[in-house]
């Protein structure tokens, strides 16, 4: 639920984008929300680098995690990927750390941005409108793909079923798929639930 909600807000664009910044200068943090002024996005919450960062996220829900730290740890590494799988959103990092391992594990965690460098306030916002832009089309790239997944397993499912009626009933191939299209309406079932019900009943006799 969470994770669509912060999908309508990156595509809807209509709403405050609500970050969650992990830094310890408050005086920086500062100077980032007044250069942030009157645009989509807003600090909602400054938390430290050494805090918990899944809970920090799991009691604020925010749509997007920038993150301002020295070199990234382990521990801010694993929570990221957690994230990733669990109710992705956009990060944006700032790191002094320039190696291309850490550089890569950051973007595998799951970073959209990863950016060598102090935060300053006046690159903040077109390197978020970058990181959105770049989260919100990989989405739809995962989103395309699972959905890709899905139907050639459902064509599967369905050629498969349509095989073993086939067989067991001695009908056509348009007989078979006939008689589990029927079967699909009658239960309100979709196609490839009807296909996995009879290769499941088969399979057990």
């Amino acid at each position: 639920m969470a994770s669509r909600k912060n999908e309508k807000q990156l595509s809807s664009g209509t709403k405050d984008l609500r970050i969650l910044l992990i830094d310890e200068n408050t005086h920086r943090a500062d100077l980032v929300t007044a250069a942030l002024g009157d645009s989509r996005y807003a600090i909602s919450h400054l938390a430290s680098p050494s805090g918990t960062l899944l809970k920090q996220v799991d009691q604020l829900q925010p749509d997007i995690i920038v993150i301002d730290i020295e070199s990234p740890s382990r521990d801010i590494l694993e929570s990221l990927n957690t994230i990733k799988n669990i109710n992705p959103k956009p990060v944006v990092m700032f790191s002094s750390e320039q190696d291309t391992d850490t550089i890569n594990q950051s973007i595998e965690s799951g970073v959209s941005a990863y950016v060598v460098g102090d935060l300053e306030p006046h690159r903040v916002k077109p390197i978020l409108d970058a990181a959105v832009a770049r989260f919100r089309e990989y989405q739809k790239l995962k989103t395309e793909l699972s959905e890709t997944k899905q139907q050639l397993s459902s064509r599967k499912n369905i050629d498969h079923a349509k095989r073993i009626l086939m067989k067991n009933r001695n009908i056509s191939e348009e007989q078979a798929f006939q008689t589990m299209r029927k079967t699909a309406m009658d239960t309100g079932q979709k196609l490839d639930d009807v296909a996995k019900t009879i290769i499941s009943m088969f399979n057990t006799l």
